[in-house]
């Protein structure tokens, strides 16, 4: 019982760290002047900035594709690079300011071979 209640409590402190650290995006993304991506808009040129939650190589068609979800603290989107393996600075915890345009596949926003500009750690 102990253990169950432990597991709880490093639970709960966990899904508070993570409420509060998407607040604390949403604020930091909101101050940037940017559109928030929960309200940005499909098949617009958008600019976005937000912080690389994953990053995956699943191939697509036979080529190698790169993909890394980003998120700001509104919500999220598959960032996908087409032919590539890896790109240097794109890691989870990297924050970047990405410009192009959503589409949405199989429910899913996904931003194709977006430019993209790597933002330095406060």
């Amino acid at each position: 019982m102990a253990h169950e209640s432990r597991i709880r409590r490093s639970l709960s402190r966990w899904a508070n760290s993570s409420e509060m650290h998407e607040r604390e995006l949403r604020r930091a993304f909101s101050e940037s002047g940017l559109v928030p991506i929960a309200d940005a808009p499909d098949r617009e040129l958008v600019r976005l900035r937000g912080t690389v939650r994953t990053v995956t190589l699943r191939p697509r068609g036979g080529v190698p594709a790169l993909e890394a979800e980003l998120g700001d603290g509104s919500g999220s989107l598959t960032l996908i690079f087409l032919g590539r393996r890896r790109i240097a600075g794109i890691a989870p915890g990297s924050d970047l300011q990405v410009e192009g345009r959503i589409g949405v596949h199989q429910g899913e926003r996904i931003m194709y071979n977006p430019r993209y500009e790597l933002i330095p750690p406060p």
